[in-house]
């Protein structure tokens, strides 16, 4: 293992925790915030609510989130914690380009289109 192919894989690495950790967080702020703010009756879970069409935008949760929606953070951190492996990838295709290694940055590439083609692809 080369040295460039060492930083590589520490930088990712560090690049994943911090992606968990940030993402952890948000939830747990989101989790207390909600806590502390709800004050409705005790929810009945015999019977699945989802929530509603508009509320899962993610620009409408970007939208909560910059207004500390409880909801809406919980919602946003959980958008980070998907994001973090898909920075990864995106990451390991620059940072392979860069080092000039052709066969893995294709392979990356080709992976990073097949998680994005399967997070934007609606039936």
């Amino acid at each position: 293992m080369t040295t460039s192919d060492h930083r590589l894989e520490i930088a990712m690495g560090h690049m994943l925790r911090t992606g968990v950790t940030v993402a952890a967080l948000v939830v747990l702020a989101g989790g207390v915030l909600y806590l502390w703010q709800y004050r409705g009756p005790v929810p009945d879970y015999r019977h699945f609510h989802g929530a509603a069409a508009e509320e899962t935008h993610v620009g409408a949760i970007l939208r909560g989130a910059m207004h500390l929606d409880n909801r809406s953070l919980i919602e946003f951190g959980l958008l980070l914690l998907i994001a973090t492996p898909i920075g990864r990838v995106v990451f390991g295709v620059v940072g392979f380009a860069k080092m000039k290694d052709w066969l893995y940055a294709a392979v990356s590439a080709i992976v990073l289109a097949v998680l994005l083609f399967s997070f934007f692809w609606e039936r």
